[in-house]
């Protein structure tokens, strides 16, 4: 080592004091010339290799970053689809705000919270009930039409009885001829039937109600079919319900509504001018016990 170590020294300072000449020289250029096609082998063979190396570095970085973004896009679709769903939620209660059951009569808006025990149940939970001033007989609906009546009350919330039940019958009017019958439920669909139609009921007219137990002038749906009463038994037909059962969420309950109501309210009186002796007459007709009878007219 020692020996080496000094040979060494003393080339070095032989090649320095040779001033770019001598055997220094000539043993430092014939060693360049000896290496140099190694060293580029060598080079040629590791660059792959290095370059190899760095691929797998970048893709493992991508596919962090890939990842990263990955997360980042799902988060911001739930966002979108959150933003979305309470857009759609706010222009429904617009809708349904904005919704006025016929004649003004009193509501009170509730939510859809569950539906029967199975699809065959064709009924519907609402969060509101005998508390609100709900009570068994109302008739509910959305922004639609009619979407069925209260058949079952508990303190804070409500059972609905959808139009489609066989159970429902409602009384209903053609838009465009004034002609009225039944319409009831048949599961998935609504059958119209007039039992003494004049003219036909045509395909696309609008049903309402027409008054009994549900308030007149509700959207219940329209014709399916054309139809005609051509043997004098009457006309059936199908109608295309306005609710969509699959789609509820908000609706409103009618409070306060009996059909006899308007069958209840007396004409007012006229008043009769005023006598002379500043006393005023009305044109009723007097009562059986203020009327005279015949035994006191007779002689």
């Amino acid at each position: 080592m020692i020996g080496l170590l000094v040979i060494a020294f003393l080339l070095a300072t032989f090649d320095v004091r040779s001033a770019g000449g001598g055997i220094g020289t000539t043993m430092r250029e014939g060693a360049q010339t000896l290496f140099s096609p190694l060293q580029e082998a060598a080079a040629a063979v590791t660059r792959p290799v290095v370059g190899f190396i760095d691929a797998i570095s970048d893709i493992a970085s991508l596919r962090e970053e890939n990842e990263a973004l990955r997360l980042e896009n799902e988060r911001l679709q739930s966002e979108v689809q959150a933003f979305e769903s309470i857009r759609a939620e706010r222009d429904f209660l617009r809708e349904l705000n904005d919704l006025v059951a016929p004649g003004e009569l009193p509501t009170v808006p509730a939510q859809v919270t569950s539906s029967g025990s199975s699809t065959l149940d064709l009924v519907r939970y609402i969060n509101k009930g005998a508390d609100d001033g709900i009570s068994t007989g109302d008739a509910v609906i959305n922004e639609q039409g009619l979407v069925g009546r209260i058949d079952l009350v508990f303190d804070q919330s409500a059972r609905v009885r959808l139009i489609f039940d066989p159970n429902v019958t409602i009384a209903v009017r053609d838009e465009v001829t004034n002609q009225s019958g039944l319409l009831t439920g048949d599961n998935d669909t609504l059958i119209l039937r007039v039992f003494t139609a004049q003219d036909p009921i045509r395909e696309g007219s609008l049903i309402v109600t027409s008054g009994s137990r549900f308030p007149p002038g509700i959207t219940v749906g329209t014709v399916a079919a054309t139809a005609a009463d051509d043997a004098g038994f009457g006309l059936d037909t199908e109608v295309i319900s306005a609710v969509d059962p699959s789609r509820l969420n908000f609706v409103k309950v009618i409070v306060g509504y009996s059909p006899l109501d308007t069958a209840s309210e007396e004409p007012e009186l006229e008043e009769a001018p005023e006598e002379p002796d500043g006393t005023t007459t009305t044109s009723e007709a007097p009562s059986e016990e203020t009327a005279p009878s015949s035994e006191e007219e007779s002689p």
